[in-house]
């Protein structure tokens, strides 16, 4: 297969590569007059960072950072995206051959897995469904997101004031959340302490794979791309579909259900036997390295080696010994695991580039094992496909006690500990223990909390130029 060669420079930054950040602010706004945005957007566009700017940068970073000259360069990322109804706003009636990102996220955190959604916690409804338990801003209208990165908030709240300025009253701002990198060893790691962002695809034409990982199609990611077997409309090509979720995190209760459960196998202490249970649900310890490589201690050297850190598939762990079916990393990328199968999960593949936010945990919420701050990710992830990315892998994954089949006369192996979920129904998971792999274990609270989101389509540079400002 040639290697297609894409242009960087009509992608926004954010998809393919992530746009540099210590802080991060999501500004949700409606169009208030089409007519008057589309004409302003033109004296946006040129603040919209691509994927080739977003590469200077980053060479521009470890630069400076080679150079010794301390503190942080002044850095400034901003992409835009639109929901369905902001489309819908804008006059563009093309259809995206989409229908999950069509009805919207609301309506997909509504419906029970049953019914095809994601099942979002909430109250019930008369009639059936549920009616999710997300902050107001999330239930209004929302007709589109800018996403700006910075150094910090003053670079941010400027970039953020210049876009005002320029669209004034054609657009109304509903609200924004912000988000932040942790402090010091904890960068990079979100609120429960693990090292994120590591299962990312190279994108052919983008990246070449490290040792382990596999050669991703770039239409999986891209609109009209090689691999995007939906028909679209020629401008939609190079475009990509946001789902962002805000997603709070229990922390203190998260750490509690460790303590209180800890694997105490082969002489472990109490503290190594619920370090141990974590990194069983999540299916990495806290460094980042992989229990399926490293199934009984933490190994740091094999987390901070590109060429170890996914140099696994799951294929020679056919009973869940050294990694639970059920773990978050192997529910949300079961990899070559017999079920599905490596072909299939390829066409599942998403890249994420959220944030944490929300402040550290604090002692008095340590001591009594209660959140009393609201802090978690801003969750946002990139796909040319909702029903086969992000809805998929949250719904007939995640969502779902039964994926993948029980093998042999192992049990049903439970939802995802992080993010499965099925409304307010009870949640459990087996093989955590890899002494007892029939043993099941209660999870007595969701430990991440959906507060909110929506799907939106990130537009290419030339779409932006063309469609949405002419």
């Amino acid at each position: 297969m040639s290697t297609p060669t894409l242009d960087l420079t009509n992608i926004q930054g954010d998809i393919l590569q992530g746009l540099p950040k210590r802080v991060q602010s999501f500004i949700f706004f409606t169009i208030t007059n089409p007519t008057e945005f589309r004409q302003r957007l033109k004296a946006i566009i040129p603040l919209i960072t691509t994927t080739t700017q977003v590469l200077a940068d980053e060479a521009a970073i470890a630069a400076h950072k080679e150079s010794g000259a301390g503190g942080l360069l002044t850095l400034t990322g901003t992409n835009i995206a639109f929901s369905s109804k902001g489309l819908i706003a804008l006059g563009v009636a093309d259809q995206l051959g989409d229908d999950i990102f069509t009805r919207g996220q609301l309506d997909d955190a509504r419906k029970s897995s049953a019914d095809g959604g994601i099942a979002d916690p909430g109250t019930p409804v008369d009639g059936g469904g549920i009616d999710p338990a997300w902050d107001p801003l999330f239930k209004k209208t929302i007709h589109g997101v800018f996403n700006v990165t910075g150094d910090s908030k003053l670079t941010i709240t400027a970039r953020i004031t210049v876009i005002e300025s320029i669209l004034a009253t054609a657009i109304n701002i509903l609200g924004q959340v912000d988000g932040n990198v942790r402090p010091g060893n904890e960068a990079g790691h979100e609120h429960f302490g693990f090292q994120d962002g590591l299962s990312q695809p190279p994108i052919i034409g983008f990246r070449s794979p490290n040792k382990g990982e596999i050669a991703t199609n770039p239409g999986i990611i891209l609109l009209g791309e090689g691999g995007d077997i939906v028909s679209r409309p020629p401008w939609a090509k190079d475009s990509s579909f946001l789902a962002f979720r805000k997603l709070k995190q229990l922390v203190p209760e998260f750490n509690d259900f460790l303590t209180r459960n800890p694997i105490l196998n082969g002489g472990s202490t109490p503290a190594e036997g619920s370090e141990l249970l974590g990194a069983r649900l999540v299916g990495r310890w806290k460094s980042g390295a992989p229990i399926d490589r490293d199934p009984i201690h933490d190994n740091p050297v094999d987390a901070g080696d590109v060429n170890k850190v996914n140099d696994f598939d799951y294929s020679d762990d056919p009973n869940q010994i050294r990694c639970p079916f059920a773990s978050h990393l192997r529910k949300t990328n079961p990899r070559n695991s017999a079920f599905p199968g490596l072909v299939n999960v390829q066409f599942s593949r998403i890249i994420r580039q959220g944030i944490p936010y929300g402040p550290e945990v604090t002692q008095a919420e340590s001591s009594l094992a209660t959140t009393q701050h609201d802090r978690g990710l801003l969750f946002a992830s990139y796909q040319s496909n909702l029903a086969k990315g992000f809805h998929f892998v949250q719904r007939t994954w995640s969502n779902n006690p039964g994926f993948p089949p029980p093998v042999g006369t192992l049990p049903v192996n439970g939802f995802d500990p992080i993010i499965g979920q099925q409304a307010n129904d009870a949640r459990f998971i087996t093989g955590t223990n890899p002494e007892k792999l029939t043993e099941s274990l209660a999870l007595p609270k969701l430990f991440v909390v959906p507060r909110g989101g929506e799907y939106f389509i990130v537009p290419s540079i030339s779409a932006l130029k063309g469609t949405f400002s002419s």
